[in-house]
């Protein structure tokens, strides 16, 4: 009877320490996230790992622009946990005193991102924000609708393919590329010169050279050859090109946007070390791979960009060469003019 008495009191003991180590390994277990990410922007199997591994729940909700997700936040930031702006909005966010500081002891995997992307100049330190996807805004056209290979900004305007193009639904975009075209910085708060990339945006709606202005959308519609040109994303472009064969992507020679969409707590967020806990899971390569793999766009991870096979390598939607990068810039925060870029904006969208 002694003997099994000290059996159960040793599976009790083993039972009670396992219980220890799994709770000590799930430090947040119960928890629940709210992660405001844009549309179809995580592969869904990450956050079922995340779920199971760490016995947090998340709630997963969507934005299409970074503007859509700043009125949200303006109306309720602690009703979300993890955020994923683009570099203009945490510049402007930081500002506004909108994000908290990250304690970068929690987020570990923050090692694995690549050089030059840590310790950005719209957040030095990387003290508010760590990269999740990176990429270029350019131009997807289709080969066998186009008389020669796109190279310029101009082919959305010259009336070459009247009709048959898709334009960015997205203020910044738009504005920046028309900036662009003229010779302008994509930053400009010069009234003169966003005076005229608004002359050209009109311009081109009372021609009718577009033929709608999408975001989400259009990588579908190309899939489908319903335009020749659009305006379009990286990785957008990359899930499109692999669809159809008859795609090409290109940046420009007159240069364009490179972005880097990040992961950040809003000031607010009543889960700051579990949303933290998140951002480390996120930084993992495994994890990483996968979403890249999901979602199309370039990973900051060292590792999995070590790890692009010969043809991913030579892909230039996924990989720019230093060429492309050194002719693109990053968007600042413009807020101080936003109600110029706003009513030029509504200009545009209104010319008939």
């Amino acid at each position: 009877m002694k003997k099994i008495a000290i059996m159960l009191l040793a599976a009790l003991l083993a039972s009670l320490c396992a219980a220890a180590f799994a709770e000590a390994d799930k430090p947040f277990a119960g928890t629940e996230l709210v992660v405001y990410n844009w549309y179809d922007y995580i592969d869904p199997a990450v956050l079922d790992m995340f779920e199971e591994e760490t016995g947090i729940s998340v709630t997963y909700v969507n934005f299409t622009q970074n503007e859509d997700m700043y009125a949200r936040l303006e109306a309720g930031a602690g009703a979300y946990d993890v955020i994923f702006p683009s570099e203009y909005m945490i510049e402007r966010l930081i500002k506004e005193d909108r994000l908290e500081e990250l304690d970068l002891a929690n987020i570990p995997n923050l090692e694995n991102v690549l050089d030059n992307l840590r310790d950005p100049s719209y957040d030095p330190g990387n003290a508010h924000s760590v990269p999740y996807m990176w990429g270029t805004l350019g131009i997807l056209y289709n080969e066998d609708m186009v008389s020669a290979p796109i190279t310029s900004w101009n082919s959305l305007f010259d009336g070459e393919y009247k009709g048959s193009i898709f334009m960015m639904n997205s203020l910044r975009d738009t504005i920046g590329l028309a900036l662009k075209t003229l010779g302008f910085s994509m930053n400009t708060r010069d009234e003169a010169e966003l005076r005229q990339a608004g002359d050209l945006l009109v311009k081109q709606r009372q021609d009718k050279l577009i033929s709608g202005n999408f975001v989400d959308e259009t990588k579908d519609k190309m899939v489908a050859n319903e335009a020749a040109l659009a305006v379009i994303y990286s990785g957008d472009a990359l899930y499109a090109m692999e669809k159809n064969d008859k795609l090409s992507y290109v940046v420009p020679m007159e240069g364009s946007n490179i972005w880097v969409d990040g992961m950040c707590v809003p000031k607010g967020s009543e889960h700051k070390a579990a949303a933290e806990y998140f951002i480390n899971f996120m930084c993992r390569p495994d994890i990483a791979q996968m979403n890249m793999d999901y979602i199309y766009y370039s990973s900051p991870i060292k590792q999995v960009v070590e790890d692009l096979d010969e043809e991913q390598a030579a892909n230039e939607a996924l990989n720019p060469p230093e060429d492309v990068v050194a002719r693109c810039e990053y968007y600042n925060d413009i807020s101080d003019s936003m109600s110029l870029y706003e009513g030029i904006w509504m200009e545009i969208q209104m010319a008939r």
